[in-house]
């Protein structure tokens, strides 16, 4: 049986791989799936506009391709789980 960790990394990693899939190479993800993402997998309460996306982008793409490879999508996930951590903290 799969640990939950197990169970979270392989949701994770599909989720990156389903919307790298819808627009382009398969390999990376663009601004468009990045908002389609944040919008539909992560409950922050909010629509993100263009211009949050567009600086998201910039802070994640390392290379300045205008994408974001698996590798710039952990740090995404980094700084979620940050904020997720930050309000569990203050629930208790």
């Amino acid at each position: 049986m799969a640990s939950r960790i197990d169970m979270a990394l392989g949701t994770l990693v599909a989720a990156f791989h389903d919307y790298a899939k819808k627009h382009n190479d398969g390999t990376t993800i663009n601004k468009k799936e990045l908002k389609e993402l944040i919008e539909k997998e992560v409950s922050l309460g909010q629509k993100v506009n263009d211009k949050e996306i567009q600086g998201l982008m910039g802070d994640l793409d390392r290379n300045g391709d205008e994408k974001l490879d698996f590798k710039e999508y952990l740090t995404l996930l980094g700084r979620l789980a940050v904020h997720y951590n930050e309000g569990l903290k203050g629930a208790h």
